[in-house]
């Protein structure tokens, strides 16, 4: 609930400060994405995307168009579809400086060159979807860690597979094994009461998990360079660093 509250306030602060009247040129892609969503032509739609289109953790990204084109009714259900055919370019709209254009409080954000690139909406589909695919998950865990809130992220070092799951309460849980082993198994080590941290407002992040003299901490970093992994394991002993692994983010 924290991390939730606090990018929602974040895109708030965000809007207030920053947001201007939509530019013409950018009006003229936002009127062919309504009007694409009226007639109901997924392939234009699907022609806006910016791929992969991600959806809320554990739904699968989009991959492409002709996945999208196939999901497209799970999405743009139809509050959503009304919301974006009753709104107007010029209105409801609006430029957020480098993090591109939004509708109304951000239920869509194209960027400006005319593709659509976050949905914050969720259907009752993909409501129940997510609610499947949490309880699928739990049983193919091992039993000490198969109770959980929400799904967070599994990543992977050259050593280790991570587990972080939202407990609820703002506290989150760590779960690591070997890389060769499977989360069917019992993990090697788990540590509760972790803490969720914002990097900035961008979208980075980090999770510390404290055990005794050490500190475990997941960095994932969404905004980067090109040599920047999207994810990091580093762990300290008494404040000294003694890892340091990149990491990738594994599709749960």
């Amino acid at each position: 609930m924290k991390k939730l509250i606090f990018i929602l306030l974040a895109l708030i602060s965000l809007t207030e400060m920053s947001a201007q009247d939509l530019k013409p040129e950018y009006q003229k892609f936002i009127k062919t994405f309504i009007s694409s969503v009226q007639r109901g032509d997924k392939a234009a739609v699907a022609n806006m995307i910016s791929y992969p289109l991600k959806r809320e953790n554990p739904i699968p990204s989009i991959k492409n168009k002709t996945e999208f084109i196939k999901r497209y009714s799970e999405i743009f259900d139809a509050d959503l579809k009304k919301e974006i055919t009753s709104s107007k370019p010029d209105k409801d709209w609006s430029e957020v400086g480098w993090r591109g254009i939004m509708l109304n409080d951000g239920t869509l954000w194209f960027d400006t060159d005319g593709k659509l690139k976050t949905i914050n909406y969720q259907s009752k589909f993909e409501k129940d979807f997510k609610a499947k695919l949490i309880s699928s998950q739990k049983t193919k865990l091992h039993p000490s860690i198969a109770k959980f809130k929400n799904p967070e992220y599994v990543l992977e070092t050259s050593k280790f597979r991570i587990r972080i799951d939202d407990m609820g309460n703002e506290t989150y849980r760590y779960a690591s094994w070997s890389v060769k082993q499977k989360m069917s198994e019992k993990p090697d080590l788990i540590i509760e009461n972790g803490k969720w941290f914002a990097d900035g407002s961008g979208g980075n992040e980090h999770f510390d998990f404290k055990k005794g003299k050490f500190i475990y901490t997941c960095y994932i970093t969404p905004l980067g360079t090109r040599e920047t992994p999207p994810a990091n394991l580093v762990i300290t002993q008494n404040g000294k660093e003694i890892l340091n692994q990149d990491a990738k983010i594994v599709p749960r």
